[in-house]
């Protein structure tokens, strides 16, 4: 297994946890309740003073070994980047290919398929099948679109996490998205990577490249260092949109009428209101610094650095896998075999609570007689 995969297996959702909410998560008892994390406490100072010492000696060597861990993220962070430079040739030609500027050759497009519905389909068969075409071809020849049209909307409209952002305002806009990228920071920058949305010349805004920096950290926190579990994302930065006049989706006029308290006129009053689209994924809620922010901003701030993160590790690097479905099948498969371990541990918690019960005594069980009717 690479040192990539590793760090991602060790937890490949940790790079968009919020940095509030962390701390001190309680300790599981046997019995399964969670108790306070006040109990860490209680436990340490039922020690002996000598041993207590001895403990403290440990945390000490537990932050040096977070502090370890956090120059190996830093290091993968590194490797993260110079392999990028090295897929960026691949991607660009992916660019060239989806939007027709490249025409592959033929042993480029050679493909043998895995499928086995196609390996098992008969050679008369698909005989039969390529005469059919052929007479199609002859009577209406077939198109010959620029590219792989709406390539990249395909995509957004196939993964639930983009397709819940996206409207139908939208569409029209993501038709002219050439490429998305993934710019890593440079080294000796604050850690960091960039999202960047390169689109063709459009009726909607000027902008050939819309951008979305996702500022990261990956060093245990002073205030508590045990819960540094790698880099997590920590705030985000979108970029000015130079729309069009009147092409805005991002807001949308509304017409009210107000009446005027003494002479009774009424007239009409238009303002813009903000509106739903996925262009507002480049003006993103700010995260304060003191953390101090409220239940639905905080809601939004996560799966904001969750949609980020899923660019970077998912839909970038494996775009045609999701055009095709491909990749959706992966993840529902590996959902499903969440689910089945959560059902397997589910009956195992079953099982326990069953043995529990005890042995049945059949003298205890047994049911008195009922009395005789009167007659």
């Amino acid at each position: 297994m690479s040192l990539i995969s590793r760090t991602r297996e060790r937890g490949d959702q940790q790079e968009f946890r919020s940095a509030r909410g962390k701390g001190d998560q309680g300790m599981q008892n046997p019995g399964g309740q969670m108790d306070r994390p006040v109990s860490f406490h209680f436990l340490e100072s039922m020690l002996p003073k000598a041993v207590k010492r001895r403990v403290h000696a440990l945390k000490r060597l537990q932050v040096q070994c977070a502090n370890i861990e956090a120059k190996f993220y830093e290091e993968v962070h590194e490797l993260e980047r110079k392999y990028a430079a090295l897929y960026q040739p691949l991607f660009d030609k992916r660019r060239d290919v989806v939007t027709g500027t490249v025409e592959p050759t033929d042993e480029e497009c050679e493909w043998h398929s895995d499928r086995e519905e196609e390996e098992e389909l008969a050679e008369e068969v698909k005989e039969k099948a390529a005469i059919e075409d052929a007479k199609k071809e002859e009577a209406t020849p077939e198109e010959d679109p620029k590219g792989i049209p709406e390539f990249w909307l395909t995509i957004f409209k196939s993964v639930d996490m983009l397709s819940d952002m996206l409207q139908e305002h939208d569409e029209p806009i993501l038709k002219h998205l050439k490429d998305i990228q993934v710019k890593f920071s440079e080294p000796g920058q604050p850690m960091s990577f960039t999202l960047e949305f390169h689109f063709e010349p459009n009726g909607y805004f000027n902008n050939a490249v819309l951008t979305k920096v996702y500022k990261m950290k990956s060093e245990p926190d002073a205030s508590d260092p045990f819960s540094f579990e790698g880099p997590e994302i920590i705030d985000c930065e979108g970029c000015q949109i130079d729309w069009h006049k009147g092409k805005d989706v991002t807001v949308k006029t509304i017409k009210k009428k107000q009446k005027h308290k003494g002479r009774g006129t009424v007239r009409t009053v238009t303002k813009q209101v903000p509106n739903d689209s996925f262009f507002n994924f480049f003006n993103p809620v700010k995260a304060l610094p003191d953390g101090e922010m409220d239940e639905d901003s905080e809601f939004t701030l996560a799966t904001d650095f969750e949609i980020g993160h899923f660019f970077r590790e998912r839909i970038v690097p494996r775009a045609v896998l999701y055009f095709t479905g491909e990749a959706l099948e992966d993840d529902e498969s590996f959902e499903e075999e969440e689910l089945e371990e959560g059902d397997e541990e589910e009956q195992d918690e079953e099982a326990d609570d069953d043995d529990d019960e005890g042995d049945f005594d059949p003298k205890k069980e047994q049911p008195q007689p009922a009395e005789c009717k009167q007659q």
